[in-house]
């Protein structure tokens, strides 16, 4: 069986560590955190960063830190996962839904003006697939009505916009380190990435139950205490050992998942050609990290005779988000701004391919050639 996915292996995950387990301190901003911090602030060129448990947790101090109340509303896609809008909803926000463009499963900037009222507080777009949103216009919006950006680029560590790394764009940026993204932090993990200097004493608060912990450890305050809300918002050390093992090779992985992503473009341009599929589209200025390949079939019926049939041939490959608007949590929470002319149709349509880090031209071949089997091409 060809899996989906493989966790990225560098080869120095089990000595870091054992050298974190070893060392003097294993829990939040230990010596592996610290290094990742100082990686993370000059690859993206930040001017903090603050790993977290999760991109759950890093959008959940993103709420917090933006002061959402009840009535804020918020506007996203739906076609994203479901702690973009948790996150808020938590808070109180309402979720304003906005469709999506069908070439690159993005949030449509041309549609968020139009959902924007007098109770809206953020605009989130979602980097889907690693792919830029459009964020000169997104921002430019968010500057005329004083609206905050918050990125969720979850799935977009070293891609970039415009010769901008994505995260760092918007006000907040978060980002995941789950097992199935790019660089992981032992299975589960977060950033937050802070592009406003304003928020970044109140951030490391909110990180640390909502005490002035660091800053006292840092022997900038002679007591700490409890100052705000906030929650354990810290990476284990040990994750951040994890991960670190992977930035010292970020470069090559990300090559290495971007030459996949193209050896599958390439080979599957003919099906494009001749209608059977369609592929992602890569917008001028965009620069994307290899994350993710997907193709889109004419429907759900045919998406799901594709998927039988690649799963007999033993080719795990998998379907994604079901629309946040068409659930009963997001019929609670949210509303669908417009039409949904895009986000459920796409969402039915796309596959997406095995692809990680180390995968073989044996295993990618095998996949283009059921693909092309089952077209019959």
């Amino acid at each position: 069986m060809i899996p989906f996915n493989r966790v990225a292996s560098t080869g120095n995950e089990h000595k870091y560590i054992l050298e974190s387990i070893n060392g003097e301190k294993i829990s939040g901003d230990g010596p592996f955190t610290e290094k990742c911090h100082k990686w993370f602030e000059k690859t993206l060129r930040c001017p903090k960063a603050l790993l977290t448990p999760s991109c759950t947790h890093a959008l959940e101090m993103s709420a917090i830190l933006l002061d959402i109340k009840p009535g804020d509303e918020v506007i996203m896609p739906s076609y994203t996962f479901v702690s973009t809008a948790n996150a808020f909803v938590l808070r109180g926000a309402k979720i304003v839904f906005v469709d999506i463009r069908p070439d690159t499963m993005n949030i449509d900037e041309s549609k968020i003006e139009q959902a924007i009222t007098d109770k809206t507080k953020v605009i989130v777009p979602v980097h889907y697939a690693g792919i830029a949103c459009e964020m000169d216009k997104i921002m430019s919006l968010a500057n005329k009505y004083d609206l905050y950006v918050i990125e969720d680029a979850a799935q977009a560590m070293m891609s970039s916009f415009n010769g901008k790394m994505l995260g760092t764009i918007g006000h907040l940026g978060a980002f995941s380190f789950h097992d199935t993204k790019n660089f992981t932090s032992a299975g589960e993990g977060g950033l937050l990435i802070i592009n406003d200097n304003k928020f970044i004493n109140r951030a490391e608060i909110i990180r640390e139950k909502g005490t002035n912990r660091s800053q006292f450890f840092r022997g900038m305050s002679d007591k700490y205490s409890w100052l705000d809300i906030g929650s354990s918002y810290l990476m284990n050390d040990v994750s951040a050992a994890h991960l670190w093992s992977q930035l010292e090779k970020a470069d090559e992985i990300n090559s290495n998942r971007t030459k996949s992503w193209e050896f599958y473009y390439k080979s599957l341009e003919k099906l494009k050609e001749k209608g059977f599929i369609m592929l992602p589209t890569k917008p001028k200025g965009c620069e994307h990290n290899g994350h993710m390949l997907y193709i889109k079939v004419k429907d759900l019926n045919e998406r799901t005779k594709l998927l039988k049939y690649l799963n007999q041939n033993g080719i795990n490959a998998l379907f994604h988000y079901v629309p946040l608007h068409s659930s009963s949590a997001g019929l609670r929470f949210g509303r669908f701004n417009g039409v949904d002319e895009y986000t459920t149709i796409c969402s039915e349509q796309l596959i997406r391919l095995p692809l990680w880090f180390g995968i073989s031209i044996e295993e990618k071949k095998f996949v283009i050639d059921n693909i092309n089997k089952f077209f019959s091409v």
